[in-house]
This record gives C-alpha cells, sequence and structure tokens, in this order.
C-alpha cells in the first residue's frame, strides 16, 4: 500500500476531468511561468483546483489554477484554508524535539515508558521501539490505514458517507495495528506508517498533561502568529476561506467524483488532522529551518535522515521530508493527504525560498512537477517522482 493512500483513499486515487481555468496571480515580481504552467497541467490531468504560494527574497507571489467548487465554478483562493494531511507530522515532532530540549524525555526512551502495555500484540513490543523510531518511520508498526476493515470504513462511498462524522479514539487507531504482525523488527528498515504518529500525539499528552493539539497551539501556532492553523479535534468542517475538497471513494480510476469536504478528522489524529494555509505553511517552516523553534541540536537530529531505497534523492527525518531536486537544490518540508486534499510544504535549509499548495482532489496532479517547476524552473520537470503520491503523505 502506497504512503499516499494512507490518509486518502486506501486504493482510491484515480483520475477524472474537472473544469479547467487559467491560472491566476498576484502581480509577479519574478518569472513563476514555469510554475503556472506546472500547476495548469495538474488542473489539466483532473485537480479540480491548486492554490500556492511562494515566498523567496522577492517577496509573496500568490496564484490559483481551476476551481474551489465544482458546482458553482467558483475559482480557488490562495488564501484556502484546507486539510494539510501528514504535514501535521512536521508539528508533532517539533513538539516532540522541543519536550527533548527541556529534558523532559528522551528520544532513546522506549514508547512502553511513556504507554505501558498499549504497543503489543502479534509481536509488537513497546519495550523495544524508541521514540525516535516512532518519528523516522524504523518502528515497523503496522500501519492501521491499511487494515481492510479501516478502509472500506472510511475510504470507500458507502462506508466513508455512513461514517463520516465518527469520532475515532486515538487508543482505538493503535488497537487496529495491533491486530496485524509488525512490518519489520523496529530499527531494522523503513517503512512510513501512520500509527507512528498517532502514538507520538499520545506520548505528548502523557508527558505534558495537555492534549497534544494544545501544546501545537501554544508552543508553534501562537508564538508565529499561524491564524489559518488549528488543530480540529472532532470538528467537521473547513473554516473560511476555503474550498470544497473532492474524492473518488472507489477502488477505480473511473467513476463519480464526491464531495468530501466534511469529515471527523478524528480518524487521522495526530498522524494528520491539522488544517492551515499555504502563507501559514511557509511561516512554519521557514521558522522552523531558520532555527526559531529548535536548538541547533534538536534542529540536527530533525534532518538527519534515513536514507530510502525506492526515493533515491529522498530521505526522512523526525517528521522531516529531504529531497534533492534535479537542479541540485535541496529543500526540506512533507507532503499531506487525507480527503480531498493533497499538500505539500518546502523550503530550501536558509529558509529564504518557501513554497506550498493544494490540490483540493485527491486522484491526481503531479506535485513534483510544481516543485522542479518553482525551484528549478523546469516545467516539464526534469524528474518523476511523486510527491504528495508515495513519500510522506
Amino acid at each position: 500500500m502506497s504512503v499516499r493512500t494512507g490518509l486518502v483513499a486506501a486504493t482510491a486515487l484515480v483520475a477524472a476531468v474537472a473544469t479547467v481555468a487559467p491560472a491566476v496571480a498576484s502581480p509577479a515580481r519574478a518569472d513563476h511561468g514555469a510554475t503556472r504552467k506546472a500547476m495548469e497541467a495538474a488542473v489539466r490531468d483532473g485537480v479540480p483546483g491548486v492554490a500556492l504560494q511562494a515566498k523567496d527574497r522577492h517577496g509573496v507571489w500568490k496564484a490559483t489554477s481551476g476551481v474551489g467548487d465544482l458546482r458553482t465554478g467558483k475559482p480557488r483562493s490562495a488564501h484556502d484554508r484546507y486539510r494539510v494531511g501528514s504535514v501535521t507530522k512536521s508539528f508533532v515532532a517539533t513538539v516532540l524535539l522541543q519536550l527533548e530540549a527541556e529534558g523532559r524525555l528522551s528520544l532513546d526512551d522506549q514508547v512502553d515508558t511513556w504507554l505501558p502495555g498499549l504497543v503489543r500484540g502479534n509481536g509488537h513490543d513497546g519495550r523495544e521501539v524508541t521514540l525516535r523510531q516512532l518519528l523516522n518511520h524504523t518502528s515497523g508498526i503496522n500501519d492501521y490505514t491499511s487494515d481492510e476493515t479501516f478502509a472500506r470504513t472510511y475510504f470507500l462511498k458507502d462506508g466513508f458517507f455512513e461514517h463520516r462524522h465518527d469520532t475515532a479514539a486515538p487508543r482505538d487507531l493503535v488497537a487496529i495495528a495491533m491486530k496485524h504482525k509488525p512490518d519489520f523488527a523496529p530499527g531494522t528498515d523503513w517503512n512510513y506508517s501512520n500509527t507512528n504518529y498517532v502514538l507520538a500525539g499520545l506520548v505528548i499528552e502523557k508527558v505534558t498533561g495537555h492534549a497534544y493539539g494544545e501544546e501545537i497551539r501554544d508552543r508553534v501556532i501562537e508564538p508565529l502568529g499561524l491564524r489559518a492553523t488549528l488543530v480540529p479535534g472532532i470538528y467537521p468542517k473547513v473554516p473560511k476561506p476555503s474550498s470544497r475538497a473532492y474524492g473518488k471513494l472507489a477502488e477505480t480510476n473511473t467513476g463519480p467524483t464526491y464531495d468530501v469536504t466534511e469529515l471527523n478528522p478524528s480518524l487521522a489524529y495526530a498522524a494528520g488532522e491539522m488544517i492551515s494555509d499555504s502563507g501559514d505553511l511557509n511561516r512554519f517552516y521557514t521558522a522552523l529551518l531558520k532555527g526559531r523553534l529548535l536548538p541547533p541540536k534538536q534542529l540536527a537530529e530533525m534532518k538527519t535522515t534515513i536514507k530510502l531505497d525506492e526515493y533515491p534523492h529522498a530521505g526522512y527525518g523526525l517528521g522531516l521530508i529531504g529531497r534533492e531536486l534535479s537542479c541540485g537544490i535541496t529543500v526540506w518540508g512533507h507532503g499531506g493527504g487525507i480527503h480531498g486534499s493533497i499538500s505539500e510544504a518546502v523550503t530550501t535549509a536558509d529558509g529564504r525560498h518557501a513554497l506550498a499548495f493544494n490540490f483540493n482532489g485527491d486522484w491526481a496532479g503531479d506535485g513534483e512537477a510544481i516543485l522542479e517547476a518553482e525551484f528549478c524552473g523546469k516545467w516539464p520537470a526534469g524528474r518523476n517522482a511523486p510527491v504528495g503520491g508515495a513519500l510522506g503523505t
């Protein structure tokens, strides 16, 4: 199962045709022609609409392509809020690293130290897994979103519309994973598992005595002034300004498109429930890479990556992905996918050039092409590797 399907729709990523609208942008202060073309290509490929903001030494460039509402034809806004999916993981990892810097935990602590007995069953053992292995996906813990019953319940049409407002308790999500065998022994391999970050959120709550979302708000959102960013909990709507979000809710590459905007995001919890906009995500990753959120030691740990055989130009750190683009530029950030929403947010290591964008459909579009276009000025992209696809969602 690909990582993208983890919180988008099991095997429901399929192509469709949406209304194509020309790219709309604020007055350009530099040439973003390649980025415009890549955005328009995503819409031609079937993405309903794209909302994007880029920031560099020239200032902020805001652009949209396609529509935010397939029924009315209303265009997207560059200020749209959207579900960011696994971009949430960078926020969660930041808080855990802050707690380490404060001496309140160690990344080498066993999961069982903080969550005794929770990771048990079918070969899982929290006494053998460290917090670091949760954050860099080397724990071997099964991904609860790969469970067939969970997928039918939340990712396919009949289950989704029956259960979209259900509240999922995080310990119940972990229990789903415990029904399956581990992917491998802890520390011996790498595999993306959303269960890792459900556990990380629970650790934050155990250490601090507060909901993990409260800690993200107090430690990251409010200090950085991220006014469009929230941890919604069980709140099912996306606050305005926002567009509609669309999915296929099917196992095939054809079929109708459904409005999946409204859902209870507790099914993702600390693995992917957050909402933000492109401007806030650029501010977050810029501040993170510039060292405003973490001391040098913890930021270095976050950027220490596991090399991935299937993605030779990318590595996974602690809730942070580093990837080298075809022009040699390295960007740091994370991708995110959840029903009706594919997002990407990255910045250069010096924080001087940042990009965040969102597709309001979960079945089409080449996010890597937009990255290559913005940072390398290339379109079509020089390298075809999925962004919100198989790495980091």
